[in-house]
């Protein structure tokens, strides 16, 4: 997961940071995994843009991911691990016994040729789904369900994981990656060990092209506007533009925007950090 650093014989090269990409075996994904995947652009059916700063970004084709691990008491080996557009973590490849082939997001410290398997009464090794009630106390684990046979849900991205604290009654207590204290039911699934990527957070683009290509367009500051574009804009000179607000008007840094009515609140123990 080591990044790479460039000599600065160009601008956007002295600032370059990406991922070696040293941990990925292959650059051919399974065609039988793939969908197509249309670009927006940041419009509506009526052609109309409905959400700004989309469009454009390089051609990509959608790697259809086993979230849900359901292929129980049922071997795989590891045949690849791949780079997937759609996410910052990798992905592996994994050939069952019984011939089928599924992509999952690749935990930290998989390799080829591994053996994992999902299901009851499995060890607690890295990249095998059990349910949380089988897991131990302290594991590190990612892709947790919300609900039971629902998929993954929860820490996805690159390098993030969450830690099994206790058990209580039907619930398993988790410390999230937010720093949410939360019950979930032991009937649902996780995955052993943190997600691949783990440099991700430091990597720096170096060039707006780079930000072009992941289908970002440049992104226009609030107080840069007028005042009829946004709550920030206008004044004369370079005015602050007074309190931070959204477009909407709908105040930033720090404002909760949670329902206080919010069904899952009696799940949480304790709130995410500030």
């Amino acid at each position: 997961m080591a990044l790479k650093k460039f000599k600065p014989t160009t601008s956007s090269q002295r600032f370059k940071l990406i991922s070696a990409f040293d941990e990925v075996t292959t650059s051919k994904p399974e065609k039988s995994l793939l969908a197509p995947m249309k670009k927006s652009g940041g419009r509506n059916n009526e052609g109309k843009m409905t959400m700004r700063y989309m469009g454009g970004g390089h051609k990509q084709k959608y790697r259809i991911i086993d979230f849900k691990r359901d292929k129980e008491g049922v071997p795989a080996k590891v045949k690849t691990i791949e780079y997937d557009p759609n996410r910052t973590a990798r992905i592996a490849l994994l050939n069952y016994a019984d011939g089928e082939k599924r992509y999952i997001i690749a935990p930290h410290g998989l390799k080829v040729g591994q053996k994992v398997v999902s299901g009851k009464g499995i060890a607690p090794d890295v990249g095998n789904t059990l349910y949380l009630s089988e897991i131990p106390f302290g594991t590190i684990i990612h892709n947790i369900e919300l609900r039971p046979g629902q998929g993954a849900k929860m820490a996805r991205s690159a390098g993030s994981y969450a830690q099994l604290m206790s058990r209580d009654g039907k619930f398993a207590i988790l410390k999230l990656p937010s720093g949410e204290t939360r019950m979930i039911l032991q009937t649902c699934k996780a995955t052993i060990g943190m997600v691949s990527n783990t440099d991700h957070s430091l990597e720096v683009s170096g060039k707006a092209g780079r930000s072009r290509w992941l289908g970002r367009r440049p992104r226009t500051r609030g107080v840069a506007m007028n005042p009829v574009d946004h709550p920030m804009g206008g004044g004369e000179g370079r005015a602050s533009g007074g309190h931070p607000r959204s477009r909407k008007g709908l105040p930033a840094k720090g404002y909760k925007t949670r329902s206080k009515k919010k069904a899952s609140d009696k799940y949480i123990i304790e709130k995410r950090k500030k």
